[in-house]
């Protein structure tokens, strides 16, 4: 349903902070009725030139004009570009858990009748706004009870329920599981079919190429090109050519393994969850770990993966049942996060902002702050210590600040995750957990980590990554175990491995005995 008329455009923004350029003279134009990507490395400008758009930088903090539906629009905040008729859903979901699907659609927009609120009217609006999206859930449920995918789609009820023309999705996937992505991309295309248009911002290339009309690419601050989905030849290594200036031959690093002994073991792990007493998140989980192996653990949204590595990580998650730790052939307790640190464990978090970072640090408070001993001088913080450990991992990971002491809530979501391995590389740990590790990050700085991972393993250490990319685990790990529903299911070497036998394993219909 598209039209050739544009509905907008954005002529030779650019938009600048101290001391760097974020955007210099983007240029970029969408058709009415299109489904228009927005694709380019962590911070290449993506996030900002939307946040130009919606208002969240009002007119006068950058140059340039915006044009929209034919004529110039002047946004002095987000209000001004909802009552356009522009809506932005950020990264960071902004539902308030505590309140209901209703109240979080309304919020701010409350359904007025004559004696304030009308919850009634609210209730079936909310119901058809839900209808509309596909999600048959009760309008009075609970934020806090509904899944990401779930609270994905009250995001797009909500912008719906504005009276939206351009709806604008930051990163709307990363997130979701592949059912729930398969979901939300079928309902983009259902929102385009009824003359919606929408802008979506996301890393994941197979997805862009699947409901993207025409694809806009940023670099360094810049328009590189806009390509045209629908004249053909435009596939991941054509996006990806564009975004790093560079034809990617391989998506990993190439990586030739030296195992060792096994050094890390754990029997028979049982935990339950912390609000729902004799519901087990963990069931008897066994496996190990060698020391220069990359050990993967795939499964479903909600199969216990996070679980099971945070409650290993000093019982951080649930209530620990039975099960026992061995490092080095020896029982272990390890009953907090610090006694895990100290036995050389770390765990870097799925959730960078809510779980492995404190936005209002620095870069330096932020990598050292897991081991605050190795920075003392006669009991004493000692800032030159500090200083030149931050600046030692700013160059070795390549973190894009031009000091320690710049903000990490200033950083894109790469280097973010950078910082955050830094962070848990510092204590020098024997075994490194990371869960999800390259989750809204794009291809080139993907290839960055995956090759400080096989680095990390060249040093001896254990690796294990948890992942709800299938792709990536195959081409990263050398063995992966599968869970399904808390329970252990099956462990496959990299040799025999494969997308379908991971699957089957994932889902309970291909159970091994046998495991660890």
């Amino acid at each position: 349903m598209r039209d050739q008329a544009p509905i907008l455009e954005m002529r030779s923004i650019t938009k600048t902070f101290p001391g760097v350029k974020a955007l210099d003279d983007v240029t970029m134009t969408v058709a009415r009725g299109e489904i228009h990507a927005i694709c380019g490395e962590n911070g290449a400008g993506k996030s900002t030139l939307m946040k130009v758009l919606s208002g969240v930088y009002p007119h006068g903090s950058y140059d340039g004009e915006i044009v929209y539906r034919g004529e110039e629009v002047q946004f002095k905040d987000i209000r001004s570009s909802e009552h356009a008729g522009i809506v932005i859903i950020h990264q960071e979901l902004a539902l308030i858990p505590e309140l209901s699907v209703t109240e979080n659609i309304f919020l701010g927009n409350e359904v007025k009748g004559s004696m304030g609120i009308d919850w009634h009217e609210a209730r079936v609006k909310a119901k058809g706004l839900l209808d509309r999206v596909g999600l048959r859930i009760d309008p009075d449920s609970l934020i806090k009870n509904l899944g990401v995918g779930q609270q994905q789609l009250v995001e797009i009820a909500r912008a719906l329920s504005k009276d939206v023309d351009l709806l604008i999705l930051d990163e709307p996937t990363a997130a979701l599981n592949e059912h729930d992505s398969l979901l939300l991309l079928d309902l983009l295309r259902g929102l385009r079919e009824r003359g919606l248009t929408c802008i979506i911002i996301s890393h994941k290339l197979n997805e862009i190429t699947a409901v993207a009309d025409s694809i806009t690419i940023l670099r360094d601050g810049r328009t590189v090109e806009t390509l045209d989905v629908g004249a053909g030849g435009v596939d991941e290594d054509r996006i990806i050519r564009g975004m790093v200036g560079r034809s990617l031959e391989a998506r990993f690093p190439d990586h030739t393994p030296t195992i060792g002994e096994t050094f890390f073991e754990v029997e028979g792990w049982t935990v339950e969850h912390p609000q729902l007493p004799g519901r087990l998140v963990a069931k008897g989980s066994s496996f190990f770990v060698r020391r220069g192996e990359i050990v993967g653990f795939a499964g479903i949204m909600g199969a216990g993966r996070t679980e099971l590595a945070r409650s290993l990580f000093g019982r951080s998650y649930g209530r620990w049942i039975s099960g026992s730790i061995r490092i080095n052939g020896k029982d272990v307790r390890i009953p907090t996060v610090q006694s895990a640190i100290e036995n050389k464990i770390a765990y870097v978090p799925e959730d960078r902002k809510a779980l492995g970072l404190n936005l209002l640090d620095d870069i330096q408070d932020t990598v050292v702050a897991a081991d605050l001993k190795k920075i003392r001088t006669n009991g004493v913080l000692d800032a030159t210590l500090a200083h030149s450990a931050a600046e030692g991992y700013r160059k070795s990971l390549r973190i894009k600040a031009n000091t320690v002491r710049e903000g990490v809530v200033k950083l894109s979501g790469g280097n973010q995750q950078k910082v955050l391995l830094g962070k848990w590389m510092f204590p020098e740990p024997d075994l490194l957990i990371l869960d999800e590790p390259t989750r809204g990050i794009d291809v080139g700085a993907k290839y960055e980590i995956y090759g400080l991972v096989q680095r990390l393993a060249d040093d001896g250490k254990g690796v294990v990554v948890i992942s709800s990319e299938l792709p990536e685990l195959l081409g990263l790990c050398d063995r992966i175990y599968t869970i399904f529903e808390g329970r252990i299911t099956g462990v496959v070497d990299r040799a025999e491995a494969d997308q379908e036998l991971l699957m089957r394993l994932m889902t309970g219909t291909g159970a091994r005995t046998g495991v660890a």
